[in-house]
Order: structure tokens, then C-alpha cells, then sequence
């Protein structure tokens, strides 16, 4: 009988779009003429549980208990239950934009239930004359759920949080007891209702077969409740796990009782794993050759891993396919007001790769000798353009996050290159390196083509650790870069690390101050600090010795491997640093406290900084002229000028070039001559024609005229250069 999948992810990852695996999962087997459907769990629990039958629900289960041994924040939220359930339904359609003019009403502060999480709003007052009215709303309506979140929390399950559920019992669990132990447990609020969704979910779709798909350790106690219901309910149907939880912590998986909830796990890649596992479904093909797939034969776990075929190439793996997740459905969010953290949560985003793995793979801290980092495989700008468009026309909306682990700058180029041939409007983000690629010119280029946001790791912004890190940049490279985004008018996040093996107290802090004056300029206008976490198969992790640090624990268990602790008895005490790391953060992310000492920051003592107070700025202004390179591209993106010709009263022929702008008009008076040869020069390098190099544009200009250099020097060639021609 042949097979019809059924993919879920299990709850929780984001609010405010779907995760991508299963979109790009059903997107391929299409290809493959295999009936897929697709459903995410998490947004639909959500929406039960925020709604006012859910809340009915929450509140009964807290009168269960003695409401005085509540928090006196969580008794506050049961006393004003009534208000609650008057507002939840308006408040959810409000957050999925089918209730705008509420906006009006919340903005006003007087609409909404107030608990704890309002009392931040003096410290973020700043940021509502920017905000707009209802993006201020939708800032309160967050702080609002997140109220009732941790009334959740507190009174009914101390496993709930919006973007995880159950993370604990995920996170370095080298033994499978703690989650079985778990399974064992009478269900609650949230499992009943994530069951009953699942049942509901199989009766309209009849599957033989499910997939589940676990990105992170909050989806992963979620995804075993799945399978130990369909294994008590439905055992004909055969389930499999997948994604990013097990490729990274169950690559050793040797418990056998995780197979009484599910009965495949497969790893990195899923398309060649999941054709092959239907295949033997169908009995066209034995367990044995399958591949990358763990499951049971005769009690034991088993690696099956002997098929000879290769990973579906990327230009085969289809365009995704949201067809069937409920996309009108997300809840546009802002749990921060800074323009360029809250793309996280804000807006769907439909989510698309540029190129398979990472085209840098040398970086000491990332698990680069996984297939999901290490086989990089780009795809060209036309085909990703197809997909572009087959999206668009299939969701109706135009937002792309690009997922990569490092887009590549050359395909970044050609893709906002033939997204402005294609005439298509398109916003986009996505995460990147601070390379020196990313010149002036080509953030200018991406701009053009709807590229808002981009982040990228400066980790440790002390050129030593960089060194050792292997991240290929420096800090006053990450400046200059970072410059020619914010100056083109895309935002940047920067992730920052801290507590990198034989890191010092004074490295920590010089970093800091390095991390200050990038937002004091402007030049980063998000962030976020990551503790140090040393994984198995890192460099770091693999080698701990010639990085100054050990290897502590834990021993490798029967299910989960992947954190390992260590002692770096060279570094300084990273403990001390998390949290006024954090809280500068957070305040220079709102554009306030730069003078505030750094030491104050702090409960215990730290150094002083040794960075110089302008180093950043004076790195910036230390940038090398442009100069230009035959091989370089000539590239035009601005409207073709009018060409007016008049005479001077001298009779001399001359030519007006008007130039007309989305915003304004600009024009070049020109001797006639150099006039209409700068006009032919423009259309022949506008984006819609064949690439021109620089040489082929000196030759040209040279066979009529002086040295080339006399134009790029000139007043004529600034006002192009500023106007919209780049050079690449």
C-alpha cells in the first residue's frame, strides 16, 4: 500500500511563522508524487490555549489548587481572570492582523489586563513615540500573553515557555530516564490538548506514516508524547523522528527505549533518509539500506547506514511547500521594541536557503564536522529566484528569512541582482560573516533588492579569540563591514559570545567596550551574548587540549551527546559576567547608558577596559579609498536618465542628464560628447543586461577621451557613484 506522511512539528518553536523542515520535507517528496500533508502543533496549541474556552480551562485547573500559595503576581492574574477571558479572543485576532482597530484601543493602556511583565514599560517608555501605535499595541499585547504565560508556568505546567516546552528534560540528557520517567506521568492541560489536535490531524488525513520534526530540545518532550499516543492509538502507523534536535545530540543514540514511541530516528539531511525509510515501507527496499536511520532489530538499536546512494542534490530538492499550515493563522509579535531583535518574532516570514552548509567551515566553536555545516552545495540565483516566486504565489506574502549558516556574499550579489531583472519586490534578512566582501557597493546592491536585516557572528570582539576561533575576521573589520550595512540602510545583530576557552577577565571587558562603541556609533543596532558551550564535534570539542581546556564530563550516555563541560583553568571566571554582559546589552540595544561605566555593570570587581574611547570610530574613518580592479563588475541601478540637448550661448553643444529617483530628480549638465557617451555607458551596465566589467568600461571611455582616471576622480563620477552606479 503506498505511503500518505503526515509531518508535524511538535510544540513549540515560534509564534509568529512555522519552522521550515516540514515545508521543505513535503516540498521535496512533491517531487516524488508521494501524498504529504503537514500540520505545526505548536501555533495550534497556542491557539487553544489562548483562547477563551483554553483560559476557562487554565483558570479552572489554578482553583484546584490553594490561590494563596500563589506568587502574588500569578493571584493578581487569577483575580482578574474575568478580564482576561473578556479579552484573549480580541487580543489573539488583534495579533494575527484580522483585528487591526483594536490596536487604537490597547495602545490607549487602558484595555489590557496588567501584570508583572508591565513593569518594564518605564524602563522602555522611549521606544513608544518611534513606535507607531500598533506596533505599540502588539508590544503590549506580548507583554500581555507573556503574563498569562507564566501564570501557566507557575500554577499549571513548569514546562511551559511560547518558543519551548519541556526544554529541560532536552538539554545534555546522556540518559533517556528523566524524559521516560516523564512519559509516565498522567497528561496535563497542554499534553491533552496537543493530543486531541493530533487525533484530529490523523482522522482528516488517514496517514500510514509520520514524520516529526524536532529542531530544538523544547520540541522534544512534545514529539515523544506524539509518538506514545500513535503507538497506544494508532499502531499501523509508523513514526519517525528527525531535525535538528537529533542531528546534533543523538548521533550515539543507543537506548532502546526510545523506540517504544517511535520507530526511526534519522539524521542530517532528511530527503534521501525519508525517500529511502518509504521506500522501505512499501517493502521496495530492506532496513539495511537504509540511511542514516537508527531503529530496533531484534531488541538492539541499530545504525542503518548502507544505502550507496548519494544526498539529494540542493537544484532536486523542490521549492517548499506551506500549502497546508495555516499561515493567516501566526501571531506577529514584538517581545522587544528594537527594530532588528523583534524580526524574530514579528511578521511571517517564509523561510528559504541560499546554499547547503556553511562555505566557511572553519569555525573552532561550531560543529563543523556535521554534513549540515560541513557539505556546502549553493544553488544558483535563477533557480533560487524560481522558488522566490513559487512561494510568493503559493502564501501570498513576500517576506524571505534566509536560513543559512553563512549566506555566501557571490550569491547574495547574483540573487539581488536577478531579483531586480525579475522586477520582483521581495524583503528579506538573513545571517551572514563580517567579511570584507561585503563592500560598501554590494550592501548598496542587497539593499536595492530588499534586503532590511542582516546578522553575523563577531563573537568574541578581541582579535586574539577571533584568531583562535578561526572566524576569518577582525574587529576593525567587523566596523567597517557593519558601517557599509547601516549606511545602505540594512540593520544588523550581531551574536557575541563569551567565556571562549582562556578568554581573560580583560578580554571579556575590552570586548564589551568593543560591543558599546558599536552601538554608541549606530553601526550594530541589535545583539545578543551566548555563553560559551562546548560541543562533541566542534574543533573545540574534539581536540579540547589544544585549545587550553579539558574535558570534565559527561560521560557519553545512551541517548543525548552533545554539551560537554570543561575547566579552563587559563581563562578568567565567566561566571561573573552573564548577567552585566546581559543588562548593558539590553540598554545599549535601547540606545541608552553608553556613559555609564562599565565596571558598574558588575557585582563583582572587572578590570578597566584598554580599548582606546574612539578606537572604533577611527577604524571606520581608516578605511582605504575604493580603488578599481579590471575584473571587477560595472553595475548600474538607478532609472535610465533623460537626455535633453541644448547650446550654450557660446553655441557649444551641450546635454542635461536627468536622473529620476524614487525620491527626487538629480541632473548632470555635460558637454555633449561625454554626455550621451555617459548615457550609452549606463544602459550598457543596468542591471537587466549582461554583466560589464571595469576594463571593458576604462576601454571604452579611453577610446575617445583622456585617462580613465581623470573620470573616476572627477565631480561627474561621484554624483553616478552616489545616484545608484556600483561597482562589484
Amino acid at each position: 500500500m503506498p505511503q500518505k506522511v503526515l509531518f508535524i512539528t511538535p510544540p513549540f518553536t515560534q509564534l509568529n511563522t512555522p519552522y521550515p523542515a516540514t515545508a521543505y520535507l513535503k516540498g521535496f517528496l512533491n517531487t516524488l508524487d508521494i501524498p504529504t500533508l503537514q500540520a505545526d502543533l505548536g501555533i495550534e496549541v497556542i491557539l487553544k490555549l489562548f483562547s477563551k474556552k483554553g483560559l476557562t480551562s487554565v483558570f479552572d485547573e489554578v482553583s484546584k489548587i490553594d490561590t494563596e500559595e500563589l506568587s502574588e503576581n500569578a493571584g493578581r492574574i487569577y483575580r482578574l481572570r474575568d478580564l482576561y477571558l473578556q479579552t484573549i479572543d480580541p487580543v489573539i485576532a488583534f495579533l494575527q492582523d484580522k483585528n487591526p482597530t483594536l490596536g487604537y484601543h490597547i495602545s490607549e493602556g487602558d484595555y489590557l489586563p496588567e501584570a508583572g511583565r508591565f513593569e518594564q514599560l518605564d524602563e522602555l517608555e522611549w521606544a513608544f513615540g518611534t513606535l507607531g501605535i500598533r506596533d505599540k499595541a502588539r508590544y503590549l499585547a506580548t507583554l500581555y500573553l507573556e503574563d498569562i504565560g507564566d501564570l501557566i508556568t507557575e500554577a499549571i505546567d513548569p514546562h511551559f515557555g511560547f518558543s519551548r516546552y519541556a526544554e529541560r528534560l532536552g538539554m545534555s540528557a546522556t540518559s533517556f530516564d528523566e524524559m521516560y520517567e516523564a512519559m509516565h506521568q498522567p497528561l496535563g492541560l497542554i499534553d491533552n490538548i496537543l493530543l486531541e489536535l493530533l487525533e484530529e490531524k490523523i482522522q482528516n488525513s488517514k496517514p500510514t506514516a509520520l514524520g516529526i520534526s524536532v529542531p530544538f530540545p523544547g520540541n522534544l518532550y512534545a514529539a515523544f508524547r506524539c509518538g506514545q499516543y500513535i503507538k497506544q492509538n494508532h499502531p499501523d502507523i509508523k513514526v519517525w523522528m528527525g531535525g535538528g534536535y537529533p542531528n546534533t545530540e543523538l548521533r550515539t543514540l543507543n537506548d532502546a527505549r526510545v523506540f517504544e514511541f517511535i520507530d526511526f530516528v534519522t539524521l542530517d539531511d532528511g530527503e534521501a533518509p525519508v525517500a529511502h525509510l518509504i521506500e522501505h515501507l512499501d517493502g521496495e527496499r530492506s532496513i539495511e539500506k537504509l540511511k542514516r536511520t537508527f531503529s530496533l532489530k531484534n531488541g538492539k538499536v541499530f545504525y542503518f547506514n548502507g544505502s550507496k546512494e548519494k544526498d539529494v542534490a540542493q537544484r532536486d530538492t523542490g521549492t517548499p511547500d506551506y500549502s497546508d499550515l495555516h499561515l493567516r493563522d501566526y501571531l506577529s509579535v514584538i517581545e522587544i521594541a528594537n527594530p532588528m531583535h523583534r524580526l524574530w518574532s514579528d511578521g511571517r516570514w517564509n523561510k528559504l536557503t541560499l546554499a547547503h552548509g556553511c562555505y566557511w567551515g572553519k569555525c573552532t566553536f561550531c560543529d563543523i564536522s556535521l554534513d549540515y555545516i560541513q557539505r556546502y552545495e549553493p544553488i544558483t540565483a535563477a533557480i533560487l529566484c524560481d522558488r522566490i516566486e513559487e512561494i510568493m504565489a503559493q502564501t501570498g506574502q513576500n517576506g524571505f528569512h534566509f536560513v543559512d549558516e553563512a549566506a555566501p556574499p557571490a550569491l547574495m550579489r547574483d540573487l539581488a541582482i536577478e531579483i531586480l531583472r525579475r522586477k520582483l519586490t521581495v524583503v528579506w534578512w538573513t545571517n551572514i560573516r563580517f567579511e570584507q566582501s561585503f563592500t560598501a557597493d554590494l550592501c548598496r546592491l542587497l539593499r536595492a533588492s530588499g534586503c532590511i536585516a542582516v546578522s553575523g557572528g563577531l563573537e568574541v570582539a578581541s582579535d586574539r579569540l577571533l584568531k583562535l576561533i578561526k572566524k576569518g575576521v577582525t574587529v576593525s573589520q567587523v566596523a567597517r563591514v557593519t558601517n557599509h550595512f547601516t549606511e545602505a540602510g540594512i540593520m544588523v545583530h550581531a551574536y557575541l559570545m563569551y567565556g571562549f576557552p582562556t578568554e581573560t577577565a580583560q578580554e571579556t571587558i575590552d570586548s564589551l567596550e568593543m560591543v558599546r562603541q558599536l552601538f554608541e556609533i549606530g553601526v550594530v543596532q541589535s545583539g545578543f551574548w551566548h555563553r560559551f558551550a562546548m560541543t562533541a564535534h566542534s574543533p573545540v570539542g574534539i581536540n579540547p587540549k589544544a585549545f587550553g581546556v579539558s574535558k570534565i564530563g559527561p560521560e557519553n550516555g545512551t541517548f543525548a551527546n552533545n554539551d560537554l563541560l570543561h575547566d579552563d583553568p587559563v581563562g578568567g571566571n565567566h561566571d561573573d559576567f552573564g548577567e552585566g554582559l546581559r543588562k548593558s546589552l539590553f540598554n545599549y540595544m535601547h540606545g541608552v547608558c553608553f556613559d555609564v561605566p562599565l565596571q558598574e555593570w558588575f557585582e563583582t570587581s572587572v578590570p578597566q577596559t584598554t580599548i582606546p574611547p574612539r578606537y572604533i570610530v577611527n577604524e571606520i574613518n581608516s578605511e582605504p579609498e575604493i580603488t578599481y580592479k579590471p575584473h571587477q563588475k560595472a553595475l548600474w541601478i538607478g532609472t535610465q536618465p533623460q537626455v535633453v540637448a541644448f547650446a550654450t550661448d557660446d553655441d557649444e553643444e551641450m546635454v542635461e542628464l536627468v536622473f529620476s529617483g524614487r525620491k527626487e530628480d538629480f541632473l548632470i549638465e555635460l558637454q555633449a560628447d561625454l554626455g550621451y557617451w555617459i548615457s550609452e555607458m549606463i544602459a550598457q551596465v543596468a542591471y537587466d543586461k549582461p554583466s560589464t566589467t571595469v576594463k571593458a568600461v576604462k576601454e571604452n571611455y579611453e577610446a575617445s577621451f583622456e585617462d580613465f582616471d581623470m573620470l573616476t576622480t572627477s565631480e561627474v563620477w561621484a554624483a553616478l557613484r552616489e545616484n545608484g552606479l556600483l561597482v562589484l
